[in-house]
């Protein structure tokens, strides 16, 4: 049983202030003095790195933002994930995806931010963007309080209000409709982050002008939101009858490497000697990472170097394997390209056969090009930036054996991308997509497992043990 205060921000709409007022009030809270605990709900990389800078000023050092997604991980994993990522923490806020109940698509209300919410037993406030309306604002939030009866919406808070009067009808309208008004915000383009093809820009790549930032939505927060009754309100949150967590258990409980894999390649039941250095990309190019990732390799006995594709001439020493995440090679391609030493060093290490896991931008960092510019040429295919946006769960089956799964295995992953690659897969892919559409993505060769799946180690905790297993042939 976990006892800790939380709150859920969400919104009717994406586009309604979830971020600002979300990471603004992070950063409040922080700012008085409390251990705060950033979350998102759904697969965004991007709003957890702000989230990060905003709590990093909590008493005993800021937490990582952490994702929690209900669609991908499994509902029973939600509690426990959060119980982990919230421990010891004086109040937890939770960001939501898209609108309160959307979810993933044909799927009812899995992955919603209402289902979140539920699994959570946490208070909602709820967002609105209150520009060109007044007293209607009160059929929206009346609507949204009463479509789901196990919901609790504690309050709302106003986005982008044009004037006192505007605020004053507002409020008059919302006392009516019997939900308390916590906040109300000033229309201010320049509280707006800015952002690109695939959203915000990661505050990785912009940390002095985020910190600022973030400093600005606090102070704003601080000035147009009660905040002290927000607190109140997430301390209204009842226990939750669930126990953190523990990478190193997952990792102990996963299933083992298949009998039928050769003992001297990926899927070994052999422990390597010592502890393995995993080397993970990061840096301004990789920023899509799960926390619970590097504490699943630690857990199964790795040490997890992080290392700057950008800057770095030369993977970490000692490198047995290599995770490359998600990011954006596409904004850094010229500067990838140039760090010829690293991108020599990165096919090398693929070419001894090593564990190599590369997702999404990981995987067009391993093709031959993109857009012309060289990438490490691990793997026969070329990359190009294009106008799709190729966004949404997908439902996946390992087609053969490989460093990061058996033949068999099935995930529940997430693609978020505007690049593409020719040929979209290997003469051995890596998935086979089976929801929503039928088709092989991405490539296994030798060592290497590459594929724009995202998938969350958390609910597939057999990879981080098969990844760091194989490093005994490496």
């Amino acid at each position: 049983m976990i006892d800790i205060p939380r709150l859920v921000v969400a919104a009717p709409a994406s586009g309604s202030g979830k971020t600002t007022v979300a990471t603004g009030l992070m950063a409040a809270f922080a700012a008085a003095g409390l251990t705060v605990s950033p979350h998102k709900a759904g697969p965004d990389y991007i709003d957890p790195g702000y989230h990060a800078l905003a709590v990093a000023g909590s008493p005993g050092g800021g937490r990582p933002g952490r994702n929690l997604d209900a669609h991908m991980c499994g509902p029973g994993l939600i509690a426990p994930l959060f119980a982990h990522g919230a421990a010891g923490a004086d109040v937890a806020v939770v960001e939501g995806v898209m609108g309160l109940y959307d979810g993933a698509s044909g799927a009812g209300e899995s992955g919603s931010t209402a289902e979140l919410a539920k699994l959570l037993r946490a208070p909602v406030v709820l967002v609105v963007d209150a520009s060109g309306q007044s007293r209607s604002v009160a059929a929206l939030v009346h609507g949204f309080a009463s479509w789901d009866p196990q919901v609790r919406i504690g309050g709302v808070i106003l986005n982008k209000v044009a004037s006192d009067r505007h605020e004053s009808l507002l409020r008059e309208s919302l006392d009516a409709a019997g939900v308390p008004v916590l906040g109300a915000l000033r229309r201010d383009p320049e509280l707006a982050a800015p952002a690109r093809h695939l959203g915000l820009v990661p505050a990785a790549e912009r940390r002095p002008e985020a910190v600022a930032a973030v400093r600005a939505l606090a102070a704003r927060v601080r000035e147009s939101c009660d905040v002290r009754e927000l607190l109140r309100l997430a301390r209204t949150a009842p226990p939750l009858p669930a126990e953190p967590w523990s990478a190193a258990e997952a990792v102990a409980a996963a299933e083992p490497p298949v009998p039928e894999a050769s003992a001297t390649g990926p899927g070994s039941t052999r422990r390597p000697a010592g502890r393995p250095v995993v080397a993970m990309a990061s840096g301004p190019a990789f920023t899509f990472a799960y926390a619970e990732h590097a504490e699943l390799l630690a857990a199964a006995g790795a040490d997890v170097v992080p290392f700057d594709p950008l800057h770095d001439e030369a993977l970490p020493p000692r490198t047995r394997a290599l995770v490359i995440g998600g990011g954006f090679p596409e904004v850094y391609g010229g500067g990838l390209a140039a760090n010829e030493p690293l991108r020599r060093d990165v096919a090398r290490l693929a070419a001894t056969g090593a564990p190599v896991a590369a997702e999404c931008a990981g995987l067009v960092y391993l093709a031959r090009d993109l857009d012309g510019a060289p990438m490490c040429g691990v793997l026969d295919a070329r990359a190009r930036m294009t106008d799709v946006l190729t966004l949404g769960y997908r439902d996946a089956v390992a087609v053969a054996d490989s460093a990061l799964a058996a033949a068999g295995t099935r995930v529940r992953g997430h693609e978020f991308h505007r690049t593409a690659l020719d040929p979209p897969a290997g003469e051995t892919p890596a998935w086979g997509m089976t929801r929503p559409v039928r088709r092989v993505e991405g490539f296994v060769r030798g060592g290497v497992h590459a594929s724009y799946l995202h998938v969350h180690w958390a609910a597939a905790p057999a990879m981080a043990r098969r990844l760091v297993e194989g490093c005994e042939t490496a």
